[in-house]
């Protein structure tokens, strides 16, 4: 079996030159996901109020039960990326390359294990966490349709999520990218038809959704497999489990405090009413496409410091990380006046209610003072997945997501009775404080790297 290497190695080359290739695909793929699920809450603004707010307590449901499974791809490209930076350097003999089929195929063993996992969850906690979340009695059933459905198709979710980890490893973003834009273009052909040509609804955007999942998990791992010529097994080896465990699960418990967090923050908001709960997240979604361009350059950041640790090239693992913060810099100088002044613009598109307009512009215009401590979050937290340090990303996360946000947020929400918009800026500041301490955290480990030496 031969490592079919047709993306130039990492381990060589200008570092700006590899993130440019890489992050520019990784985010247009983003940017298509982020898309994909604006257009599911757009025809659910048609069917009505209730159903806006019913997707999106069920989607905060949905991905806190599927949280478990999202690690993958980051754990994916951890284990794979120094296996393939050292078959770079060894002439890509055999041991390198057999050794990527082995951790490709019990990531997709995983990936199986973990879908079944998000159903047999779903089953006994969707109903109470849609309860939980404040949906009232008719918006409780549009809510618990949509989430029968996508949990029974889970598996496209995490079989994508594995594949795209492994492609992002072998520094092929691209494939991702193109999967992502085709599922967009489809989502807007299935949701009309599923929602209103079969009279489906709610029902109709799930089922829409489960459809292209499951075709994106197949392409992708079709070319996965034709890149590296290989046939891709569904894999259970223990002890190789357990390695991809030690990077999967604090990469997921770190994915699950934000899910948890905002799970929170949104039980929080639908104490001033559903509308509200409908604003904030349709404003989320907005940050978070104007947040794509930096999750894209942690895409990138994570296959070249992968690698690069792998090939024993640690100096380039700095320098990836230090021009990845100054790439987001030039981010954040584009992005934060588009979501301060255009707020009102954007929300717009979405809903003509007063009450989820204002609210999603306002959690926008404040939540905008974040945006650079968002970046230097992302990018911190990419070099330590990358250095299978994935630990401190998730102790920060549950301090961060979860803890300190709950306690302040509780106390001036329930006790002492202040206004909806203090939550907001109860995030700025944990999350500027949050990337001082992950900044210092990092660039420390990075320091303590040999000077030549590949990961083990």
């Amino acid at each position: 079996m031969k490592y079919a290497q047709s993306s130039p190695s990492l381990t060589r080359g200008s570092v700006l030159a590899h993130m440019v290739r890489l992050s520019i695909p990784a985010s247009m793929g983003m940017v298509f996901n982020t898309l994909y699920n604006l257009t599911d809450i757009w025809f659910a603004g048609y069917l009505g109020d209730d159903a806006l707010a019913g997707l999106s307590i069920a989607g905060s449901v949905f991905f806190l039960l599927l949280s478990i499974g999202l690690g993958i791809q980051a754990g994916a490209s951890a284990m794979i990326a120094p296996e393939v930076g050292r078959a770079g350097i060894k002439g890509a003999i055999k041991g390198g390359t057999s050794e990527i089929k082995h951790w490709i195929d019990n990531v997709t063993g995983m990936a199986i294990g973990f879908s079944v996992l998000s159903f047999l969850l779903g089953a006994f906690a969707a109903r109470p966490l849609v309860v939980l979340l404040g949906a009232e009695p008719n918006i409780e059933p549009l809510a618990m349709e949509y989430l029968w459905v996508t949990l029974a198709g889970s598996i496209g979710f995490t079989l994508s999520f594995g594949a795209a980890g492994a492609l992002m490893a072998l520094g092929d973003t691209k494939s991702n990218r193109n999967a992502l834009g085709i599922g967009f273009f489809a989502n807007f052909a299935l949701n009309p038809l599923f929602t209103f040509g079969l009279g489906l609804g709610v029902t109709g955007i799930a089922l829409a959704t489960v459809t292209i999942k499951i075709a994106t998990a197949l392409y992708l791992l079709r070319v996965l497999a034709k890149r590296l010529n290989i046939r891709i097994r569904p894999a259970f080896n223990w002890p190789r489990w357990q390695a991809l465990l030690k990077q999967v699960l604090p990469a997921s418990f770190n994915t699950l405090t934000i899910v948890l967090g905002g799970f929170i923050t949104v039980a929080l908001i639908g104490q001033f009413g559903s509308h509200h709960v409908a604003g904030y997240t349709v404003g989320l979604r907005l940050e978070q496409l104007l947040l794509l361009p930096a999750l894209g350059l942690n895409s990138a950041v994570m296959a070249i410091a992968g690698q690069n640790l792998g090939a024993g090239n640690n100096a380039r693992v700095a320098e990836t990380y230090q021009k990845s913060l100054l790439i987001g810099l030039a981010m954040a100088v584009v992005s934060i006046p588009v979501m301060y002044f255009l707020s009102p613009l954007m929300m717009g598109f979405f809903t003509d209610t007063d009450a989820i307009k204002n609210t999603g512009v306002t959690y926008l215009r404040i939540d905008a003072l974040a945006f650079y401590a968002y970046v230097v979050l992302f990018q911190s937290v990419a070099v330590l997945q990358a250095m299978r340090k994935p630990m401190f990303p998730m102790y920060l996360g549950i301090a961060r997501q979860l803890v300190i946000p709950a306690i302040i947020n509780y106390v001036l929400i329930v006790l002492w009775d202040y206004p909806m918009v203090s939550m907001f800026y109860t995030i700025v500041i944990v999350v500027m404080v949050s990337s001082v301490i992950a900044h210092v955290y990092t660039k420390r480990e990075i320091s303590r790297l040999p000077r030549a030496g590949a990961l083990e």
